[in-house]
């Protein structure tokens, strides 16, 4: 499928790939999920009008309430408008036709969407997980809150969080090559507009941050699902899941905060009509927050039983990641002062955010310190701290908005409805967080509180209210302005200066006519019909180039499926209970698991096996001619080609996952007593034959390439087939050596030893499978079509999961066999 349909018609939005598209569809996806999150603030703040509660909600609808706006706020609304912005805007500006891999950048919204239907159904399945949005173990596995009694609500929440990161992974693969592969000739990273700069340091962090988060979600999942015992044991469960959730989301402030920072340097340059003074400085500082970010998870955890030495060496490094910021906030006020100040309705959303922005680093440097944090942690202190940052984003982003609709819409907007929408958002603002300062001494997540709070909360209750009707004025005047607005001109803002500007408002659907090109020093415009390229001009290119792809319905189909799999799964868990009970080793503490088994669940999750496999094989076969750059600017990675570089993106992310699970193995066994682990696998031998064939097998992925390059059709088959036949050996003797262990009735619910055993493993075997579906695929394309006798590369790429997943194993088997 390559003709895009008219953008009035529904199959467009279903079929399209084009990145602006993308984007419209997530910022429009994230406005509804913010309108979900805070109608639940809205209800669970009535709830706090008075000491004890009004009994507008019950203590269960209370702590669902809390926990679902949390999770929608956090994931399915902050990071996805910054996407949204990001899948418009940074192709533009950097001078891109598209991203990278448009069809990826189609399946992550698709998974995004899904991740999000998922999560409000599972209000329906009983309910919804009410463990508070940071899911602190062990109130995060039913049989320690057995109150809920919503196991399957509960699972369908945690398996939508799985979907979202994995629409994550797949948009910052996509976005880290496209930016460091795709800029326009003669832009180099240090010319890059500044919101691009705060989006690629953005992707960087959720790439490895997120991957965290997967790995724990991944073995909560197992807890819930498959009756394991990582988040259930008095061997360390709690801190555990503290570690892998911080590592996460300490760096999660800094990625919904940087895309923010990006709009509000764009609208400082804009509305100054100045270059924001110490530009290369504050990259620089943005460079040292991203990397220190992944530094001081561990002051959200100074009330645990880490050591006073290790608490006071975070204290420090909290206090440390505070200096890059002071710089920046310095230098967008020194820009103010060199520059003529326009008060237009973006700039005074982005200069909202930033006094915002001020008062909540400031209140959080009381959370930096142990002796304050001890008197602090669980306050409403750190509820208003925490929403002074992250809110304070959200006000950018706002700005981000009334910046950018003339250039998405080609409409222009009511300034005097602008700038009441940001006098009513202001004043609800503070309305609403400044009282928790006062009432901090509030235990947060719960409405019994002082009677001398009472007055500080009816405020904050009043002021969210405020805050919620601002939001109204911003959507009227949306809808005013694309119903009535007057055109827009191509740049409505006089100073602006980044490449997005200098198209059409709305742009056409491959951003530009001709090349944009910096190679003078300033944005020019150059026709390529004789330009030479770095790889030479051929017309085969010319004629790819004038049929580019920009519709393609599987993505869509993938997500669907994958989301009719997950609820299928959601509602597994009786099924294993009843399982585990027939075994006569069923773990102990079943509390909350017992929900009547019901038929459509075990249907559901083989149709979404049915449909994953038949949309994945088309995808596979559909030809799709992506956007290509002949002529780019690729330093420091020009010597790897786009999708090369693309899949050691995501085995980057991989690496932080296995490294997270082996982690959280490493970290039980020391917490035991190293000696007094029970090594699971009755023999070493299966391990070590396993070893011996991976290893084989990655000989035979190694032959295969070199007969792909020599075009040895049967050469490379014969290598692929042994490939395959390697891969199936392995799990055949992976088989064998689970069935030895059910035979002796060791399940992976037996203990702790043997769940984190049967995961691990596991998780690798799921990896060996998916290698093996590919490598059946690509015997398939060998046979019928004599695919990658012409380009061999996609054997080279299927060679590095293949040995990726090889070395994997090599850390797995002294771990689990020899120690």
């Amino acid at each position: 499928m390559s003709d895009l349909p008219p953008m009035t018609t529904v199959k467009r939005w279903l079929v399209t790939t084009n990145h602006k598209d993308v984007g419209i569809l997530y910022l429009a996806t994230s406005l509804f999920f913010l309108l979900l999150g805070g109608v639940l603030a809205l209800l669970f703040r009535v709830q706090l009008w008075e000491a004890g509660g009004t009994g507008f909600l019950s203590g269960a609808e209370f702590n669902q309430a809390v926990s679902a706006h949390g999770l929608l706020m956090v994931f399915w609304f902050l990071s996805p408008i910054a996407t949204g912005f990001a899948n418009y805007v940074v192709p533009l500006q950097i001078g891109a036709k598209d991203l990278a891999f448009p069809r990826l950048n189609a399946m992550s919204y698709w998974f995004y969407l899904f991740s999000g239907i998922l999560f409000a159904i599972s209000f329906f399945q009983g309910r919804t997980f009410a463990g508070g949005w940071t899911m602190y173990a062990p109130l995060n596995v039913p049989m320690y809150t057995p109150a809920m009694e919503a196991t399957t609500g509960g699972n369908a929440t945690i398996l939508a969080l799985i979907i979202f990161v994995l629409s994550i992974t797949i948009g910052t693969v996509n976005f880290i090559t496209t930016i460091h592969r795709c800029r326009a000739e003669g832009l180099g990273l240090w010319n890059m507009p500044l919101f691009t700069w705060t989006w690629l340091l953005t992707v960087w962090m959720m790439l490895f941050a997120f991957a965290a988060l997967l790995a724990a979600l991944l073995l909560q999942a197992s807890d819930r699902i498959f009756l394991t015992q990582y988040m259930a044991t008095d061997q360390g469960s709690s801190l555990l899941w503290a570690h892998l959730f911080w590592f996460f989301g300490h760096p999660e402030v800094y990625i919904v905060f940087f895309p923010a920072l990006g709009v509000i340097f764009e609208t400082f340059q804009t509305f100054t009509g100045r270059r924001l003074v110490g530009r290369k400085w504050v990259i620089i500082a943005m460079v040292l927050v991203a990397v220190q970010s992944f530094l001081v998870w561990m002051h959200h955890m100074f009330l645990t039983t880490i050591n006073l030495e290790i608490k006071t060496l975070i204290m420090a490094t909290t206090i440390g990641i505070s200096l890059p910021f002071d710089l920046m906030v310095f230098a967008l006020i020194y820009t103010m002062v060199k520059g003529r100040v326009r008060l237009t309705t973006p700039f005074l959303f982005s200069l909202g955010a930033l006094v915002l922005f001020i008062l909540g680093g400031i209140t959080g440097v009381f959370l930096g310190a142990v002796v304050l944090d001890y008197e602090f942690r669980g306050t409403y202190w750190v509820v208003a701290h925490f929403h002074y940052v992250m809110v304070s984003g959200v006000t950018a982003l706002v700005g981000g908005l009334y910046y950018w609709w003339p250039k998405i819409t080609g409409k222009m907007y009511s300034e005097a409805l602008g700038k009441l929408n940001f006098a009513v958002y202001f004043i609800g603002f503070n309305l609403l967080y400044f009282p928790m300062f006062l009432a901090w001494e509030t235990p947060r997540r719960v409405f019994n509180f002082g009677e001398g709070m009472q007055i500080y909360h009816q405020l904050a209750t009043v002021g969210a209210f405020v805050l919620g009707a601002s939001f109204l004025i911003m959507f009227y005047t949306f809808a005013k302005s694309w119903a009535s607005g007057p055109a827009a001109p191509d740049n409505p803002w006089e100073f602006s200066r980044t490449a997005e500007w200098a198209t059409s408002s709305p742009p056409p659907l491959e951003n530009w006519e001709e090349r944009p090109s910096y190679a003078s020093g300033r944005l020019e415009f150059v026709e390529d019909s004789q330009a030479a390229t770095d790889g030479g001009v051929a017309a085969e290119e010319a004629v790819q180039e004038a049929h580019v792809d920009h519709a393609s319905i599987w993505p869509f189909g993938i997500g669907f499926g994958i989301f009719v799999f997950f609820l299928g799964v959601s509602g597994i868990t009786p099924y294993m209970v009843s399982y585990a009970e027939g075994t006569g080793t069923a773990p102990e503490a079943l509390d909350g698991t017992a929900a009547a088994p019901n038929i459509v669940y075990p249907v559901l999750t083989i149709l979404g096996v049915a449909i994953l496999g038949y949309t994945l094989f088309q995808y596979g076969r559909e030809e799709f001619v992506a956007p290509e750059m002949a002529i780019a600017e690729r330093w420091p990675f020009q010597g790897i080609g786009t999708t090369k570089m693309g899949v050691w993106v995501f085995l980057a992310s991989d690496v932080v996952v296995f490294g997270a699970v082996i982690g959280a193995f490493v970290f039980m066994r020391l917490h035991m007593g190293w000696g007094n682990w029970e090594t699971v696998p009755f023999a070493s031998w299966p391990g070590l034959l396993n070893t011996y064939i991976l290893l084989t097998s990655s000989f035979t992925v190694v032959l295969a390439l070199s007969f792909a390059e020599r075009k040895n059709k049967r050469g490379l088959l014969a290598a692929m087939s042994a490939t395959l036949l390697l891969g199936l050996s392995f799990m055949g003797v992976k088989a064998y050596e689970y069935s030895m262990k059910f035979a002796d009735g060791e399940y992976w619910w037996y203990g702790l030893e043997y769940s984190v055993y049967y995961v691990t493993t596991g998780l690798h075997a799921l990896h060996v499978l998916f290698g093996l579906l590919i490598a059946i695929f690509m015997i398939y394309r060998i046979t019928s079509i004599d695919a990658y006798l012409e380009d061999s590369r996609p054997v080279e790429f299927f060679g590095l999961y293949w040995h990726f997943v090889d070395i994997v194993w090599v850390f797995l088997f002294p771990l689990f066999y020899l120690m």
